[in-house]
């Protein structure tokens, strides 16, 4: 009888076979699992620093030997993470000096075009913006990192929706984007210290000459035609404005009541 006992006990102690194989696999899928995170966090890292060293050639070659020397500017170019505002596929061309397309007929200007507008506005840090045309985003949180506050309108509620997400995950908190017809600009919210037009538009447009602040406010936006526009800096004084233009570009067509479709007058609302 005690041996019987015993042998019942010694079986008791001895792992099934199964469940021997269920911790081995276990085991090993844990130790797979562990260095696949060690691979993809190396190459995570590698990315990163491949993306800000062309981040660095991009600001060295393609602006600071092109005349832009705003060094707040050329900062804010250095660390905003260009290939965040576009598509998995637009990536490896992220920090190339072109425009890239971002869906819904629009596309993310061209690193140059994007520090020469920032510039000729000579933003301050109290400074307030309105933009009209939020875009990918990625000018707007260049905006949102060199001034106190930035209102934007997006007429595409897609758009608005991805570049707010983008904006958020990097951390800035100091915007509004609303949707709607951002050639109407946002009366309710005005007088703005700056605005930045990054469609083109037929003429200038009065509503939005009437919301730059009287003390010197500043407006720089492509007008001409759909194909090619001047691109000009509106200055307001008082109830003097003077305009200047500055260089030729090609912007896509803001579209919009006092754009190339009067078609559309809706009110901008919050998004």
């Amino acid at each position: 009888m005690t041996c019987e006992l015993n042998m019942v006990l010694a079986q008791a102690r001895t792992p099934a076979p199964q469940f021997v194989a269920d911790l081995l696999v276990l085991a090993l899928c844990a130790s797979f699992i562990g260095k696949l995170s060690y691979v993809n966090l190396d190459f995570a890292m590698r990315k990163s620093r491949e993306y800000v060293r062309l981040r660095n050639r991009m600001v060295d070659e393609q602006l600071v030997k092109r005349g832009i020397n705003d060094r707040r500017v050329l900062d804010a170019m250095r660390m905003m993470p260009r290939h965040q505002f576009v598509s998995e596929e637009f990536k490896p061309q992220a920090y190339e000096d072109r425009p890239l397309p971002i869906g819904e007929g629009q596309t993310i200007s061209q690193p140059y075009i994007v520090a020469f507008m920032t510039e000729r506005l000579r933003l301050k840090p109290h400074h307030t913006m309105l933009e009209i045309g939020t875009g990918s985003g990625y000018q707007t949180a260049l905006l949102c990192h060199l001034t106190h506050f930035v209102f934007s309108v997006e007429r595409v509620s897609l758009l608005a929706d991805q570049a707010g997400e983008r904006i958020g995950d990097l951390g800035y908190n100091n915007l509004e984007i609303y949707v709607g017809d951002g050639s109407q600009g946002l009366p309710d919210q005005a007088t703005f210290d700056r605005i930045m037009v990054t469609a083109a538009v037929p003429r200038l447009p009065n509503v939005l000459c009437t919301q730059l602040d009287k003390h010197g406010g500043q407006m720089i936006l492509p007008v001409g035609d759909e194909h090619l526009q001047d691109l000009k800096l509106v200055t307001r004084r008082d109830e003097r404005f003077t305009s200047r233009t500055l260089l030729r570009c090609r912007f896509v067509p803001l579209v919009g009541r006092f754009g190339f479709n009067s078609d559309i007058n809706s009110r901008p609302s919050i998004f």
